[in-house]
């Protein structure tokens, strides 16, 4: 029985000691580009320490000056809470229909929904542009908000259908009789339950728009109308400057996460089972 504790003793030990590890490697290189922001050029390039000599906190404000990053920043907050707002009303409303209501081709149009998992986003680069250009939504935030949302639906509409899916009808059956509506039922139950589903999609969907460039350049010329990654770009070159743009762009997504990380694995199980 000693042996036993013992061997159970030293495999907790290995695994704690393995995942310690793990987590500090994942971890330093956030330390690294925090202290990396508020080093000078002569730290980054001669002095090869995690702390910084100088603790240069005007690095911060430089970065806001130089890059105009107080536009892009706003721009970027304006992209990802319009962006994930829309994304979780219609993908919510779409999902309840999925699930609860019966019409012509219901399965064909979800299937052909998750279908579209399969498309790489830059291979429709070239038909997206000449698409806004005909609706003459090209250099417009409608534009590229419209690409965001419509990219962020499938995944949404696929996890709450599966969610919406597990809900027994009978408490449905027992709001109808009450006298709830069809709207009422959805917003007055099937939300409030979905709750962890529907803050994972809002942490997937903000890192995604958040995190986003490429699509960006598509839409827009107007490089006022640009979202926060572009303003990355006028640090190249400069080190310490780029640190500090790349921690501005972080914190924000990082809060996100730590308001909404208890629901994140919660939902996303309960939004990947289906109920047999």
């Amino acid at each position: 029985m000693c042996v036993f504790r013992l061997k159970k003793l030293i495999l907790a030990c290995m695994t704690h000691f393995i995942l310690i590890a793990i987590s500090l490697i994942c971890i330093f290189p956030i330390f690294w580009m925090l202290f990396s922001s508020l080093k000078t050029h002569h730290d980054v390039f001669f002095k090869m320490t995690l702390l910084p000599q100088t603790w240069n906190w005007s690095n911060y404000i430089t970065a806001f000056i130089k890059a105009d990053f107080g536009q892009y920043f706003l721009n970027s907050v304006i992209y990802t809470v319009v962006g994930v707002f829309f994304i979780i009303l219609i993908s919510s409303l779409a999902a309840y229909s999925f699930s609860r209501l019966n019409f012509w081709g219901k399965s064909f149009f979800f299937y052909l929904l998750i279908a579209t998992f399969l498309i790489p986003i830059p291979g429709i680069f070239v038909p997206l542009y000449l698409l806004l250009k005909n609706f003459s939504l090209l250099d417009t935030r409608t534009g590229l908000l419209l690409c965001y949302i419509s990219n962020g639906l499938a995944c949404a509409i696929f996890l709450l259908k599966c969610f919406f899916d597990k809900i027994p009808k009978e408490i449905e059956e027992a709001a109808i009789i009450d006298g709830c509506s069809r709207f009422g039922i959805y917003w007055r139950i099937l939300l409030p339950l979905a709750k962890p589903v529907l803050a994972t999609l809002v942490i997937m969907n903000s890192l995604t728009i958040w995190n986003e460039f490429l699509l960006a350049l598509v839409v827009f010329q107007d490089k006022a109308k640009m979202p926060i990654q572009r303003g990355l770009m006028v640090f190249q070159g400069d080190y310490p400057l780029l640190m500090t743009g790349l921690t501005i762009a972080t914190i924000p997504i990082v809060l996100i996460y730590l308001l909404m990380q208890k629901y994140i694995m919660k939902g996303i199980i309960a939004g990947a089972l289906k109920r047999v």
